[in-house]
């Protein structure tokens, strides 16, 4: 029962907070982003045991700087720009080359895989975390559209989980995936697909006035992404022997275990509404 409470409470302050930064927007969303970011960061670093050597260093540098370039291109109002368009991939380019070249010059040091361990790392985390931020702040979408796209990100991640657990406990018989989450099951995952897909179209019908189908849609693909993006992070802990990431949140464990989901829906919503809206 106070495990319980304990993720209770967490999750409402973890929810309250990120409500606030959708609200407020601008420096306060990009500071939380890159705050978000660099620990996620830090914490697939430990899991791969490179948080204190000069490769999850380094990440950590790469992943401060990718979330200020983007910070720097969508509060300049040159997204999609060339500008912004080559720094983030020369950024990437010039961090695999340099990792790369401690790895040659320092061989038989360091292992090919710690190479790539750190490079996926922030592709994964600040990556993929930054579409937060761009989402929000964006104008792409047209005035004041950002903040309406960026609930639709929380409602089919978490949503999802919600709705994936109520259903999975009512009427869950079948394994989704026995090996990396053996309490997850077919019918919860559809459930969660469905509700998060609900939730989506309650959302347009209050909030997006004519857009009720288009979120609905919007939150039913991300529902999908947000199970690969939880299974995703199970099987790499259950490569690595470890229950949670960190012990940040009370009752959910650190940065990657809460926003797990959230880390693929970001970018699939910014895409999919860059697609339909």
């Amino acid at each position: 029962m106070k495990s319980f409470f304990t993720r209770l409470v967490s999750g409402i302050i973890l929810l309250a907070i990120m409500i606030a930064a959708g609200i407020l927007g601008g420096w306060f969303l990009l500071g939380l982003t890159l705050l978000i970011s660099v620990i996620g960061y830090t914490e697939f670093a430990r899991v791969f045991q490179l948080e204190r050597r000069i490769f999850g260093i380094l990440g950590g540098m790469v992943s401060v700087l990718y979330v200020l370039l983007v910070g720097m291109g969508v509060n300049r109002y040159v997204l999609g720009s060339p500008s912004t368009l080559v720094c983030l991939p020369l950024l990437l380019f010039a961090y695999l080359l340099l990792l790369m070249g401690i790895y040659v010059f320092t061989f038989p040091k360091y292992r090919i895989e710690d190479v790539m361990s750190a490079f996926f790392g922030v592709i994964y985390v600040p990556g993929m975390l930054s579409f937060l931020y761009l989402v929000r702040m964006s104008d792409l979408f047209g005035y004041g559209m950002g903040m309406s796209l960026y609930w639709l990100i929380f409602i089919c991640s978490w949503g999802c989980d919600t709705c994936a657990y109520a259903v999975g406990m009512l009427i869950g018989k079948h394994k989704l995936a026995p090996v990396l989450s053996p309490k997850k099951s077919i019918e919860g995952a559809i459930g969660g697909v469905a509700g998060a897909a609900l939730l989506g179209f309650l959302y347009g019908s209050f909030f997006m006035a004519e857009r009720a189908g288009v979120c609905a849609l919007l939150c039913g693909a991300g529902a999908v992404l947000s199970q690969i993006g939880d299974l995703t992070a199970s099987a790499i802990k259950r490569n690595h022997d470890i229950k949670d990431y960190g012990h940040l949140i009370p009752g959910h464990g650190g940065i990657l275990d809460r926003f797990d989901s959230v880390i693929f829906t970001a970018p699939v919503i910014f895409v999919l509404a860059m697609l339909s809206l």
